[in-house]
């Protein structure tokens, strides 16, 4: 997928709680479709 966020590797176990690295981990579970979507209001459907 070429949408996909790649994820960053942090010596520190304090920068996974980080908002960034969990919306990485959500982003890139979400189907295509949903990446794909053509507008906010299909995303958000």
């Amino acid at each position: 997928n070429s949408s996909k966020v790649r994820e960053s590797k942090f010596r520190l176990d304090i920068t996974k709680k980080f908002f960034i690295m969990r919306v990485v981990k959500c982003w890139n579970r979400l189907p295509r479709e949903v990446v794909d979507a053509p507008s906010l209001e299909v995303f958000k459907s």
